[in-house]
């Protein structure tokens, strides 16, 4: 079986997330929550859907398709995804071993995962493990808020939702200390700062968030590949550390990993390379006795492709839920844990169904 067409799809939806719309990663307001789905087709009419990050870079990815990736993988093998994938990564290895190559290649390979799931007639879950859970649990992880208010009315909207677990997207201790007040303290509270501080100042701030429980502090200095910093604060204070969306590929899972610098690795599959790296980097995390929690802001077929994953590993494991609620999905309300739990898709493949009128609806590339 081959592939015969890569079709990447720039989509943008409004969104409701309980605050003021946030900028994103250009420095834009994020008026829409913009996604790059993938179709791939294949020569013996089965098709598979993938999504390619991200967020304020989804045309620069989408550029990678056109100009790169797509010239390349038609005419692959569609079946034998880790041969492909393999040379895939090798032929745009001098664009590096993160970025957009890399994006584009994440979203084929979730896309051959659903076509090998299609052929097997089975859910991927169930490829990766048979004894896979039907459902997990989610977290709400809240997007920035900045005001201390808006974080206390949107922490227990979420806790009212039923979620248990909460993650916050700010910075400051008086946002921590207001949601830790309105969810009290039975529910966990993480907090991602998204690479905000020095190594002393993440120290610093990390002793003024102790009183407040966290579950876990996430990516707290910058640059993010500082694995010698991040295991100095790891061992400097007592929350627990987390960090690796930003991280490119397999081997700097191993790196960030070996250097002792996380209690809990994130990678995220639409970055890293997609199921198959994602699969190897929750393995690998595994034998070395490290928390993985998957990277997943997303709503499309990446974030699917990230609950069949939570779903096939060995420990119990949240899945991060990007909370807001969209105008509009092509995957419609599949994607919305209800009472803070994730039902895993039964179907074959990804077991999801896209209604491409609502792609053509929101669709600017």
């Amino acid at each position: 079986m081959k592939i015969t067409r890569i079709e990447p799809m720039l989509v943008g939806f409004p969104y409701d997330h309980g605050g003021p719309k946030i900028a994103d990663m250009t420095g834009a307001v994020r008026s829409t929550m913009d996604a790059l789905y993938v179709k791939v087709e294949t020569d013996e009419g089965i098709t598979g859907w993938g999504e390619a990050f991200g967020f304020g870079g989804c045309a620069l990815t989408h550029a990678a398709y056109e100009r790169l990736v797509t010239p390349i993988a038609l005419g692959m093998d569609a079946i034998n995804i880790e041969a492909t994938m393999a040379e895939l990564h090798r032929r745009v290895l001098n664009l590096g071993r993160n970025g957009a190559a890399i994006f584009a290649l994440s979203g084929i390979d979730v896309a051959l995962w659903d076509i090998r799931g299609k052929i097997a007639g089975k859910p991927v879950h169930k490829l990766l493990n048979p004894n896979s859970r039907d459902a997990v649990p989610a977290y709400a992880s809240l997007l920035r808020l900045n005001e201390a208010p808006l974080v206390a009315k949107v922490s227990e909207q979420a806790l009212k939702r039923g979620y248990l677990h909460i993650k916050l997207h700010e910075r400051t201790v008086e946002c921590v200390a207001a949601a830790r007040d309105v969810i009290g303290p039975n529910a966990d509270l993480m907090l991602d700062t998204n690479c905000q501080w020095t190594p002393a100042m993440a120290l610093e701030m990390a002793l003024n968030f102790e009183t407040y429980n966290l579950a876990w502090l996430e990516e707290p200095i910058n640059p993010p590949d500082d694995y010698k910093s991040l295991a100095a604060l790891r061992r400097a204070q007592k929350t627990p550390i987390a960090a690796g969306e930003n991280l490119g590929n397999f081997f700097d899972v191993q790196n960030i990993i070996d250097a002792g610098a996380v209690d809990i690795v994130q990678p995220d599959a639409i970055k890293i390379g997609g199921i198959t790296e994602l699969w190897k980097a929750m393995a690998y995390a595994h034998e070395k006795g490290v928390r993985a929690e998957p990277h997943s802001p997303l709503y499309g077929p990446g974030w699917i492709a990230s609950v069949h994953v939570v779903a096939a590993m060995q420990e119990d494991t949240l899945a991060e839920f990007y909370y807001a609620d969209l105008e509009a999905c092509p995957l419609g309300d599949m994607i919305y844990p209800k009472n803070g739990v994730m039902a895993v898709p039964q179907g074959p493949g990804l077991g999801m169904d896209v209604d491409e009128k609502v792609i053509a609806k929101y669709r600017r590339m």
